[in-house]
């Protein structure tokens, strides 16, 4: 396996997440449209590239933002989102993220996730012929936020098409066992994010840097040594959830967890 890093820990900050997420170590990091990245490098991806490669990093992947299931929508979503995954390829990235958008003041239907699901193959069409693949992040407040809606979405798309960026944290705090997740989708399997997350009294929770949360982090790396996973795994931190640590501090606290506990040469 290779180690990323996700830079939403420094905000729209994406220089200071570019200098520190290499000096801290990791040989990847994944960026975001809406952090500045497109703002600063949307018409010369190229330049973006030879910045990380000059750092030693690879562009792992692109958080494109949400795909949402409107059918007056689908053709702009569609365009939006391919456009980024040229960005990504012409930038010497790897892959496209996408995480859907919860329809909101009506019940969930059906139809809904298999609407999904067709939409994100087509849009995985699209992506895989500029040699980027599209990879769906199960998110908390999204279709795909429970274990049986993730299962839903994934019934409707085609795996050809559509791989899965496993999210440990987010599994488990929609009451799923990332243990047994990352068995059940080893065919689906392209991305990981790490991360830990605690639960407040309220039933809240917050994301944490690893080891310092409720996922059980030995058994998902035992998980993934059986079904053979040997791609790339980013560690993300929506947030510093101590505001007295920075976020290369957090990244530097991720790195010996990976380093010292599960022995992992980051």
């Amino acid at each position: 396996m290779k180690y990323g890093y996700a830079a939403i820990t420094w905000g729209n900050d994406v220089m200071q997440a570019i200098e520190d997420v290499a000096a801290v170590g990791f040989r990847g990091i994944q960026l975001r449209t809406g952090d500045g990245t497109l703002a600063r490098w949307g018409d010369k991806p190229a330049a973006l590239g030879e910045l990380l490669a000059k750092r030693s990093l690879t562009l792992v992947a692109l958080s494109s933002g949400n795909i949402v299931i409107d059918p007056a929508r689908e053709q702009e979503q569609l365009a939006t989102h391919a456009s980024h995954a040229k960005f990504v390829k012409d930038a010497g990235g790897l892959y496209l993220q996408v995480i859907d958008e919860r329809p909101k003041g009506r019940p969930i239907v059906a139809d809904d996730y298999r609407r999904l699901g067709r939409l994100m193959t087509e849009l995985g069409k699209r992506t895989g012929d500029l040699g980027v693949p599209l990879v769906y992040h199960h998110h908390m407040n999204s279709l795909g936020e429970k274990p049986d809606e993730v299962a839903a979405v994934l019934d409707a798309a085609d795996r050809r098409h559509v791989r899965l960026l496993f999210d440990v944290a987010h599994y488990q705090q929609a009451g799923g066992d990332p243990i047994r997740g990352l068995r059940q989708y080893r065919d689906w399997l392209q991305l990981i994010h790490l991360k830990d997350v605690t639960s407040g009294a309220s039933g809240g929770y917050q994301f944490v840097e690893l080891g310092r949360g409720r996922v059980d982090l030995p058994g998902v790396f035992g998980s993934l040594r059986d079904v053979g996973y040997g791609g790339w795994a980013v560690v993300e931190l929506d947030r510093v959830p101590d505001p007295g640590r920075t976020p290369k501090e957090c990244a530097e606290i991720n790195k010996r967890y990976l380093t010292d506990v599960i022995h992992v040469n980051v």
